[in-house]
Protein backbone atom coordinates (compact mmCIF):
# COMPACT_ATOMS: atom_id res chain seq x y z
CA UNK A 1 0.00 0.00 0.00
CA UNK A 2 1.42 3.50 -1.31
CA UNK A 3 -0.36 6.77 0.12
CA UNK A 4 1.46 10.14 -0.93
CA UNK A 5 1.06 12.70 1.05
CA UNK A 6 3.49 15.91 1.54
CA UNK A 7 4.17 15.92 5.07
CA UNK A 8 3.41 19.28 7.24
CA UNK A 9 7.04 20.59 7.62
CA UNK A 10 7.36 20.89 3.79
CA UNK A 11 4.08 22.50 3.24
CA UNK A 12 5.74 24.97 6.09
CA UNK A 13 9.16 25.06 4.54
CA UNK A 14 7.60 25.86 0.86
CA UNK A 15 5.45 29.03 2.37
CA UNK A 16 8.99 30.32 3.86
CA UNK A 17 10.51 29.71 0.67
CA UNK A 18 7.81 31.23 -1.48
CA UNK A 19 6.52 34.38 -0.13
CA UNK A 20 3.54 34.22 -2.05
CA UNK A 21 2.46 31.57 -0.08
CA UNK A 22 2.69 32.88 3.34
CA UNK A 23 3.85 36.86 4.13
CA UNK A 24 5.69 37.40 7.09
CA UNK A 25 5.09 39.12 10.23
CA UNK A 26 5.50 42.69 10.48
CA UNK A 27 6.02 45.00 12.86
CA UNK A 28 4.82 48.68 12.50
CA UNK A 29 6.43 52.02 13.53
CA UNK A 30 4.60 55.53 13.68
CA UNK A 31 4.83 58.81 15.61
CA UNK A 32 3.82 62.36 14.97
CA UNK A 33 5.02 63.68 18.37
CA UNK A 34 6.83 67.13 18.72
CA UNK A 35 10.16 65.07 18.82
CA UNK A 36 10.00 61.64 16.42
CA UNK A 37 13.72 61.04 17.50
CA UNK A 38 13.02 58.62 19.87
CA UNK A 39 10.82 56.48 17.02
CA UNK A 40 13.43 56.64 14.53
CA UNK A 41 16.41 55.42 16.78
CA UNK A 42 14.40 52.14 17.43
CA UNK A 43 13.09 51.90 14.14
CA UNK A 44 17.05 52.30 12.93
CA UNK A 45 18.03 49.73 15.48
CA UNK A 46 15.15 47.37 14.24
CA UNK A 47 16.70 47.81 10.66
CA UNK A 48 19.97 46.93 12.15
CA UNK A 49 23.36 48.49 12.49
CA UNK A 50 25.59 49.86 11.29
CA UNK A 51 24.37 52.87 8.31
CA UNK A 52 26.42 51.36 5.66
CA UNK A 53 26.36 54.68 3.83
CA UNK A 54 27.55 54.37 0.15
CA UNK A 55 29.53 51.31 0.82
CA UNK A 56 28.92 49.09 -1.97
CA UNK A 57 26.74 45.66 -0.97
CA UNK A 58 25.65 43.61 -0.10
CA UNK A 59 26.45 43.88 2.99
CA UNK A 60 25.09 40.94 5.53
CA UNK A 61 24.06 43.32 8.33
CA UNK A 62 23.22 47.07 8.86
CA UNK A 63 21.10 50.01 6.85
CA UNK A 64 20.71 52.62 4.29
CA UNK A 65 19.47 56.08 5.10
CA UNK A 66 18.59 58.40 2.11
CA UNK A 67 18.64 62.34 4.23
CA UNK A 68 18.85 64.49 0.62
CA UNK A 69 21.03 67.54 2.39
CA UNK A 70 24.51 66.88 0.70
CA UNK A 71 25.33 69.21 -1.39
CA UNK A 72 26.13 66.51 -4.77
CA UNK A 73 22.15 66.15 -5.07
CA UNK A 74 20.46 67.60 -7.90
CA UNK A 75 17.40 69.83 -7.65
CA UNK A 76 15.99 67.92 -10.85
CA UNK A 77 17.12 64.60 -9.37
CA UNK A 78 17.13 61.60 -11.95
CA UNK A 79 15.12 58.09 -10.41
CA UNK A 80 18.14 56.27 -10.38
CA UNK A 81 20.53 59.00 -8.63
CA UNK A 82 20.82 56.72 -4.78
CA UNK A 83 22.28 54.10 -6.84
CA UNK A 84 24.11 55.33 -9.72
CA UNK A 85 25.52 58.10 -8.44
CA UNK A 86 25.24 57.84 -4.46
CA UNK A 87 25.44 54.10 -3.99
CA UNK A 88 22.19 53.28 -1.61
CA UNK A 89 20.44 50.78 -3.61
CA UNK A 90 17.17 52.60 -4.02
CA UNK A 91 15.74 53.34 -7.57
CA UNK A 92 12.72 55.49 -8.03
CA UNK A 93 9.79 55.48 -10.08
CA UNK A 94 6.41 58.33 -10.55
CA UNK A 95 3.84 56.27 -11.92
CA UNK A 96 3.25 59.42 -14.56
CA UNK A 97 6.91 58.86 -15.66
CA UNK A 98 7.89 62.48 -13.50
CA UNK A 99 10.67 64.04 -12.63
CA UNK A 100 11.51 64.07 -9.19
CA UNK A 101 12.59 67.48 -7.02
CA UNK A 102 14.91 68.46 -4.14
CA UNK A 103 15.00 71.47 -2.46
CA UNK A 104 17.79 73.57 -2.52
CA UNK A 105 18.81 76.04 0.29
CA UNK A 106 18.98 79.75 -0.47
CA UNK A 107 17.71 78.80 -4.44
CA UNK A 108 14.54 76.67 -3.73
CA UNK A 109 14.20 77.13 0.57
CA UNK A 110 11.77 73.83 1.04
CA UNK A 111 10.07 74.72 -2.46
CA UNK A 112 9.44 78.18 -2.08
CA UNK A 113 10.15 78.52 -5.56
CA UNK A 114 6.42 76.82 -5.81
CA UNK A 115 4.94 78.91 -2.59
CA UNK A 116 6.41 81.05 -0.87
CA UNK A 117 4.74 80.31 2.66
CA UNK A 118 6.09 76.23 2.17
CA UNK A 119 9.21 76.85 4.53
CA UNK A 120 6.80 77.93 7.52
CA UNK A 121 4.94 75.34 6.61
CA UNK A 122 7.08 72.53 5.58
CA UNK A 123 9.70 71.32 9.02
CA UNK A 124 12.74 69.20 8.44
CA UNK A 125 14.09 66.28 10.41
CA UNK A 126 17.28 66.66 8.87
CA UNK A 127 17.88 70.21 7.53
CA UNK A 128 17.75 71.80 5.22
CA UNK A 129 16.66 69.46 2.30
CA UNK A 130 13.30 68.20 1.58
CA UNK A 131 12.31 65.49 -1.54
CA UNK A 132 9.07 64.89 -3.70
CA UNK A 133 7.86 63.65 -6.57
CA UNK A 134 6.70 66.33 -9.40
CA UNK A 135 3.63 66.53 -11.03
CA UNK A 136 2.54 63.31 -9.24
CA UNK A 137 1.91 62.63 -5.38
CA UNK A 138 2.61 58.87 -6.13
CA UNK A 139 6.54 57.26 -6.70
CA UNK A 140 7.49 53.28 -6.53
CA UNK A 141 11.08 52.87 -4.65
CA UNK A 142 12.79 49.71 -5.82
CA UNK A 143 15.52 47.96 -4.45
CA UNK A 144 19.07 46.95 -5.65
CA UNK A 145 22.37 45.53 -4.54
CA UNK A 146 24.32 48.51 -4.16
CA UNK A 147 25.77 49.89 -6.61
CA UNK A 148 24.79 47.03 -9.30
CA UNK A 149 21.66 46.28 -11.06
CA UNK A 150 21.11 42.99 -9.52
CA UNK A 151 17.43 43.14 -8.16
CA UNK A 152 17.37 42.88 -4.08
CA UNK A 153 14.24 42.55 -0.96
CA UNK A 154 15.14 44.51 2.08
CA UNK A 155 13.60 43.29 5.43
CA UNK A 156 12.01 47.25 6.57
CA UNK A 157 11.08 50.39 5.21
CA UNK A 158 10.73 53.92 6.89
CA UNK A 159 10.13 57.24 5.32
CA UNK A 160 9.51 61.13 7.12
CA UNK A 161 6.45 63.02 5.88
CA UNK A 162 6.15 66.77 6.32
CA UNK A 163 2.74 68.46 7.06
CA UNK A 164 0.24 65.33 6.84
CA UNK A 165 -2.88 67.36 7.30
CA UNK A 166 -5.62 64.96 6.43
CA UNK A 167 -6.03 61.48 7.36
CA UNK A 168 -5.83 58.88 5.05
CA UNK A 169 -4.05 60.88 2.80
CA UNK A 170 -0.41 59.65 2.77
CA UNK A 171 0.77 56.02 3.46
CA UNK A 172 3.14 53.76 2.52
CA UNK A 173 2.19 50.12 0.56
CA UNK A 174 4.72 47.52 0.43
CA UNK A 175 5.06 44.71 -2.05
CA UNK A 176 6.93 41.34 -2.61
CA UNK A 177 9.00 40.28 -5.39
CA UNK A 178 5.70 38.94 -7.39
CA UNK A 179 3.86 42.49 -6.62
CA UNK A 180 1.71 40.89 -4.55
CA UNK A 181 0.53 43.25 -1.21
CA UNK A 182 2.00 42.47 1.65
CA UNK A 183 0.89 45.61 4.54
CA UNK A 184 -0.32 49.01 3.53
CA UNK A 185 -0.16 51.77 6.06
CA UNK A 186 -1.74 55.14 6.69
CA UNK A 187 0.76 58.13 8.36
CA UNK A 188 -0.47 59.58 11.09
CA UNK A 189 -1.20 63.38 10.61
CA UNK A 190 1.04 66.54 11.89
CA UNK A 191 0.27 69.67 10.48
CA UNK A 192 3.06 71.53 9.73
CA UNK A 193 5.21 69.25 11.52
CA UNK A 194 6.58 65.86 10.93
CA UNK A 195 5.12 62.08 10.72
CA UNK A 196 7.25 59.23 10.49
CA UNK A 197 5.84 55.99 9.29
CA UNK A 198 7.35 52.60 8.63
CA UNK A 199 7.67 48.69 9.21
CA UNK A 200 9.74 45.67 9.00
CA UNK A 201 9.41 42.56 8.21
CA UNK A 202 10.34 39.03 9.85
CA UNK A 203 11.78 38.01 6.32
CA UNK A 204 13.25 40.08 3.97
CA UNK A 205 10.29 39.87 1.11
CA UNK A 206 9.83 43.44 0.55
CA UNK A 207 11.01 44.29 -3.48
CA UNK A 208 9.13 47.16 -3.61
CA UNK A 209 7.50 50.37 -1.47
CA UNK A 210 4.90 52.46 -3.18
CA UNK A 211 4.79 55.81 -1.52
CA UNK A 212 1.70 58.17 -1.36
CA UNK A 213 2.59 61.58 0.20
CA UNK A 214 -0.82 63.43 0.22
CA UNK A 215 -3.65 63.48 -2.00
CA UNK A 216 -2.22 65.95 -4.40
CA UNK A 217 1.21 66.63 -6.24
CA UNK A 218 2.78 69.15 -5.32
CA UNK A 219 1.82 72.67 -6.53
CA UNK A 220 0.85 76.16 -5.00
CA UNK A 221 -2.33 75.15 -3.50
CA UNK A 222 -2.32 73.63 -0.79
CA UNK A 223 -5.77 73.65 1.11
CA UNK A 224 -6.55 71.04 3.47
CA UNK A 225 -10.10 72.63 5.01
CA UNK A 226 -11.80 72.26 0.88
CA UNK A 227 -9.88 68.81 1.30
CA UNK A 228 -6.29 69.50 -0.92
CA UNK A 229 -3.45 67.90 1.29
CA UNK A 230 0.29 68.65 -0.32
CA UNK A 231 2.64 66.44 1.62
CA UNK A 232 6.26 66.12 0.96
CA UNK A 233 9.19 64.07 2.42
CA UNK A 234 12.06 63.83 4.17
CA UNK A 235 14.93 61.20 5.15
CA UNK A 236 14.57 57.49 4.25
CA UNK A 237 15.36 54.43 6.30
CA UNK A 238 15.56 50.91 4.74
CA UNK A 239 17.66 47.91 5.90
CA UNK A 240 20.30 46.66 3.77
CA UNK A 241 19.52 44.95 0.51
CA UNK A 242 19.96 41.74 0.07
CA UNK A 243 20.04 39.76 -3.82
CA UNK A 244 16.64 37.96 -5.00
CA UNK A 245 17.77 34.43 -5.45
CA UNK A 246 17.44 32.76 -8.91
CA UNK A 247 13.97 31.84 -9.27
CA UNK A 248 15.70 28.06 -10.36
CA UNK A 249 17.40 28.34 -7.38
CA UNK A 250 14.15 28.50 -5.53
CA UNK A 251 12.46 25.66 -7.45
CA UNK A 252 15.20 23.00 -6.73
CA UNK A 253 15.30 24.44 -3.02
CA UNK A 254 11.33 23.74 -2.79
CA UNK A 255 10.92 20.25 -5.03
CA UNK A 256 13.80 18.76 -2.76
CA UNK A 257 12.35 19.85 0.16
CA UNK A 258 9.22 18.10 -1.17
CA UNK A 259 10.57 15.09 -2.47
CA UNK A 260 12.67 14.10 0.64
CA UNK A 261 9.42 14.72 2.46
CA UNK A 262 7.48 12.36 -0.04
CA UNK A 263 10.23 9.46 0.16
CA UNK A 264 10.40 9.85 3.89
CA UNK A 265 6.63 9.59 3.75
CA UNK A 266 6.68 6.27 1.39
CA UNK A 267 9.19 4.36 3.18
CA UNK A 268 7.17 4.98 6.46
CA UNK A 269 4.24 3.39 4.62
CA UNK A 270 6.15 0.61 3.28
CA UNK A 271 7.39 -0.85 6.37
CA UNK A 272 4.20 -0.29 8.27
CA UNK A 273 2.36 -4.12 8.98
CA UNK A 274 -0.96 -4.66 7.30
CA UNK A 275 -3.56 -7.40 8.56
CA UNK A 276 -5.36 -9.18 6.61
Amino acid sequence: MYVLSIPLFSMLTLALIFPTMANALSTTFQDNDADIGDTVTAFQAALGNPNNGNAPGPIANGRRQINWDAGIVPFNMPGDFFNATVTRGAVFNASNGSQFRVSNDGIDDEFDSINSTYPGQFDTFSAPRLFTPFATNILDVNFFVSATDIPATVSGFGAIFTDVDLPNSTKLDFFDTSGNSLLSLYAPTNPQGLSFLGATFSTEQVARVQITSGNTAIGPNDDPINGVDIVVLDDFLYSEPQPVPEPTTLLLLGTGIVGIGLWKRTRRVEQTPTSS
